[in-house]
This record gives structure tokens, C-alpha cells and sequence, in this order.
């Protein structure tokens, strides 16, 4: 799967997940799986972010050698 795809999932779940941990009614280990759901896909999301990070520092040191 492209990677800005991976990343849009992954945050568009961590915003259902702290929608629910913020609005519903979860036990203790609901909240716990959705916790750690949650950190899964920040880990993605970082991982993407990084990735998209290191790109443009690659692309700017191209145009720096040009």
C-alpha cells in the first residue's frame, strides 16, 4: 500500500480511537486494546512522517548540488 495512504488510515483510525476513549462508556480493558491500538498506529505515523522528512532533505540536498 502506498505510504501517504498507510498514513491517512493510521491516523484517521487514532482519531476514532481517541474519539471513542474521550466520548464512550469503555471498561478497562477496552481501553487498555484501545490504547494500545492507538500506539500502533502513532508508531506508523511517525515512521511515515519520518520517511516523508528524510525525502525533502534528500530533494533539497539535490537542488543544493545543482
Amino acid at each position: 500500500m502506498p505510504e501517504k495512504l498507510e498514513f491517512e488510515k493510521s491516523f484517521e483510525a487514532l482519531e476514532k480511537i481517541v474519539y471513542k476513549l474521550e466520548n464512550e462508556q469503555c471498561t478497562l480493558e477496552e481501553s487498555i486494546a484501545l490504547f494500545e491500538a492507538g500506539m500502533k498506529h502513532t508508531k506508523n505515523c511517525k515512521a511515515a512522517l519520518e520517511n516523508a522528512k528524510a525525502k525533502i532533505y534528500e530533494l533539497c540536498e539535490v537542488e543544493e548540488t545543482e
